[in-house]
């Protein structure tokens, strides 16, 4: 058997992908430009900090390693400030957001590398579709046999996640009535959904030497599931996040994982696979619904209001919050969560007033950009 080692890494560091909407000034349409656009950052910025995505219409910023929500706050404005301003030199808009309201998907090209035009030979039309935004986070784990209990124990918490992060409700021209509608994109992929039910590391090493066998996978890039273990990072990955409307609504996503992660680590309770009986419904409710999905909690036959279970939720992370220095952080989200606020209803809101979703997308790339001033 193939070995597939998990690199340690700090326990709870944390590390965020937010991949970005690249716009035209005039027809605030996506502008396939991330090719030149990536060729000048390179001289202003770390390369490793602003990568390509499968289409030219995207790029891809990535934080460094933190130990606090504090550190990865001040780096993730730092990265937006360089990489807006110099879009504004080039009159290219920068905007966050699950799903750009009205391009057409048949319109994007592949960003010219061996991977993207592997996977578009692959997928085919799938993947200019995939012309969609999602932040990814990272968690710091010592060891595999903690980043598979996390894979699975945090499954309840996957519909949280998407109402919190949600900012995709318009999709090709028309509002879907979603407030995510990025995930009907991402579960068309074979690869997608949950990850195997394996409990220890090993178990996975196991699984995963199996699919490279039967040539399913070429490595683990291959899985678009919406957790993954990360064993070249010694992390594990959330993906089911629509990209935020705004770096501070990143990092305190960021932050509410690695409180969860903390909360579940510290308090290990038994995971089953009944956690997955209502997986699928319960997150295609969050991505209907918002805030009002009905959760199935399979282990205590119960059913919840999504934003009062996730009050609750925030409520029982409380006493963490200190010890991982992200309290302002929690009570943003809580303040939120009252509210039931989130920017799928900013975007709704701003369609009301302004009629347009060109003038919408207008308002996400002043929204992106507002406080550089103020950070800077």
């Amino acid at each position: 058997m193939n070995s597939l080692p998990f690199l340690t890494s700090k326990p709870f560091t944390l590390g965020v992908e937010l991949e970005l909407q690249l716009v035209n000034l005039q027809s605030f349409n996506l502008t396939m430009e991330a090719d030149d656009f990536l060729r000048r950052l390179k001289e202003k910025i770390n390369e490793a900090s602003v990568k390509p995505e499968i289409t030219q219409s995207m790029i891809e910023l990535n934080s460094q390693v933190h130990t606090s929500y504090a550190s990865l706050l001040t780096e993730l404005r730092e990265l937006r400030n360089l990489v807006t301003e110099e879009a504004q030199q080039t009159h290219i808009g920068i905007c966050g957001g699950g799903m750009h309201p009205f391009q057409k998907w048949k319109q994007q090209r592949i960003f010219p590398n061996e991977r993207f035009m592997n996977v578009s030979e692959q997928y085919g039309y799938l993947a200019k579709q995939f012309t969609v935004f999602g932040q990814h986070i990272h968690i710091g784990c010592a060891n595999g046999d903690d980043a598979m209990y996390l894979c699975h124990a945090l499954a309840r918490y996957i519909p949280h996640f998407i109402a919190l992060a949600a900012s995709s409700p318009f999709n090709q021209g028309v509002d879907t009535s979603f407030n995510c509608s990025r995930l009907a994109v991402i579960s068309a992929f074979p690869l997608s959904g949950t990850p195997p039910w394996c409990l220890t590391w090993r178990d996975f090493e196991k699984y995963y030497d199996r699919m490279l066998q039967l040539e399913i996978v070429g490595s683990m890039k291959d899985f678009y599931w919406d957790i993954r273990p990360k064993p070249e990072f010694g992390t594990v990955e959330l993906r089911i996040c629509d990209t935020p409307l705004t770096v501070e609504k990143a990092a305190q996503l960021a932050a509410f994982l690695q409180l969860l992660c903390y909360k579940l680590l510290n308090n290990r309770q038994p995971v089953t696979r009944d956690i997955y009986l209502p997986y699928l419904t319960n997150r295609f409710r969050a991505a209907r619904y918002g805030f009002d999905a009905m959760l199935i909690d399979p282990e205590r036959h119960t059913k919840a209001r999504l934003g009062e279970d996730l009050l609750e939720t925030c409520i029982g992370l409380q006493a963490y919050a200190q010890d991982l220095h992200c309290t302002d952080a929690l009570e943003s989200i809580k303040e939120a969560i009252m509210k039931e606020e989130n920017d799928t209803g900013w975007l709704r809101e701003k369609f009301s007033t302004l009629h347009t979703l060109s003038d919408v997308v207008r308002e996400q790339t002043q929204y992106w950009g507002q406080n550089i001033k103020m950070a800077s």
